[in-house]
């Protein structure tokens, strides 16, 4: 509440208005944006695909994703007979809460001015945004893991199981860049953070100061984290039916359906915060654009992400899980390793001796993989023959004609009775 103008001269009940109406602001702007995501997807896909998409209810289908929600919100309710009834009802609420909290601490815009009153557009700034935010992708992990486990299924089961552990995994690289940002900014607060990449128009953006490959690796976790393609093993219904969601209907199937296209703009949102400098950007020196323009800023960067996650889905095949760990534990956690502590070391001793050391450990890394390969291609073991033992003379024509000249030489007589074939195809085999 300290880093909030808002709360400089005390709390009274004008204050309180503000921030419930903020809170109000806040969830609907969210709402609305999910029910545009889900259109937006549906109509960008049906275009790469030479489709219409939604065009019937509404003008250009605008109204599809209401009238979706409307009929799932009337549809029965099932719970399983032998589920967890508490547990089960509980589950979805634990994935689309996390979400809207995580938004929750996202900077929109600059200060704004109300009948004297001055607060920020974001619901709340707390001293420890950053680890608030890594606490709400951690916490809905326990909504996958109980939907499947509360279901009293053992196709959801084995989903929930497999999501948890996707999920898990890909927190780990996305903590870790997340500390790289948090280095170089100094503080944990995400109003510190849009701040400390204000000072300079895109130079000064953590995209360019992290050295870009934080960005990436933060955006490969968090499409991980958030289920989307080609991630979506949690929902991979040609191979377990319809992963942890499976005995799910009605409102609380669409429940976790808004809680991956909500943590999708969230998502987004934080990755403009982090990387892109949030609502920075050249604002035009009139008063009534000066606190229009840093929300365009911020709408325009988040909406370039949400395509990149359309065209994700649209264009990438799914992995395989083995291939989805395998990028998690042997990429991208390696390679934010290293990354954080060059980071560091900048910070320390300066880009430039980072720089150095970081060539000269390449270009000893490539000279031993060269030798190493070498070894392994020219070495006797290749061709299947023990070190040390001599080679025979291979005959002009090559390997082919000598193996052609043998079996030529072999007679083609009748085997003995219970033999398993000819003399030749004894040779051959």
């Amino acid at each position: 509440m300290s880093l909030d103008p808002l709360f400089a001269h005390g709390v009274h009940w004008q204050e309180l208005v503000i921030v419930i109406v903020r809170v109000v602001v806040a969830f609907a702007a969210l709402m609305g944006a999910v029910m545009m995501m889900i259109w937006f997807e549906r109509k960008v896909i049906s275009d790469m695909q030479a489709r219409i998409g939604p065009n019937r209810a509404g003008p250009f289908g605008l109204l599809q994703t209401l009238a979706d929600g409307i009929k799932l919100f009337f549809k029965e309710d099932l719970v399983p007979e032998k589920a967890d009834s508490f547990v089960f009802k509980l589950a979805p609420y634990l994935s689309i809460l996390p979400a809207f909290i995580a938004f929750a601490i996202v900077p929109v815009g600059g200060v704004m001015s109300v009948a004297g009153y001055h607060f920020e557009l974001q619901v709340a700034d707390p001293p420890i945004g950053i680890l608030l935010l890594l606490a709400m992708s951690s916490i809905s992990v326990y909504g996958v893991m109980l939907a499947g486990w509360s279901s009293g299924s053992k196709y959801p089961l084995l989903g929930s199981v497999r999501a948890s552990a996707q999920m898990i995994s890909y927190e780990a690289a996305m903590g870790m860049s997340v500390i790289m940002v948090v280095l170089l900014a100094g503080t944990l607060s995400t109003r510190g953070i849009i701040d400390a990449q204000a000072t300079t128009f895109f130079v000064s953006w953590n995209f360019v100061r992290t050295g870009i490959v934080p960005f990436f690796i933060f955006l490969v976790a968090v499409t991980a984290e958030t289920n989307r393609p080609p991630f979506d093993l949690v929902e991979a219904d040609s191979e377990l039916v319809g992963g942890f969601n499976t005995e799910y209907s009605s409102i609380r199937f669409a429940l976790f359906y808004m809680a991956e296209f909500m943590n999708t703009i969230t998502m987004s949102a934080v990755i403009v915060t982090l990387f892109l400098g949030g609502p920075d950007g050249p604002v035009p020196h009139v008063m009534v654009l000066d606190q229009l323009v840093p929300v365009a800023w911020f709408v325009g960067k988040t909406l370039l992400f949400l395509f990149a996650y359309v065209w994700f889905r649209a264009a990438l095949p799914r992995l395989r899980y083995d291939q989805l760990m395998d990028l998690g534990w042997k990429v991208l956690i390696p390679l934010s390793l290293v990354w954080m502590l060059l980071v560091a070391g900048a910070l320390v001793a300066g880009w430039w001796v980072v720089g150095l050391a970081g060539a000269l450990v390449l270009g000893a890394g490539l000279l031993f993989r060269a030798i190493s390969v070498g070894r392994q291609r020219g070495g006797p073991a290749a061709f299947g023959e023990a070190r040390g033992a001599p080679r025979r003379a291979t005959p002009p024509g090559g390997a082919s004609a000598l193996a052609g000249r043998w079996v030529a030489a072999v007679p083609a007589a009748s085997p003995p009775a219970g033999a398993r074939g000819t003399g030749t195809e004894e040779v051959e085999r």
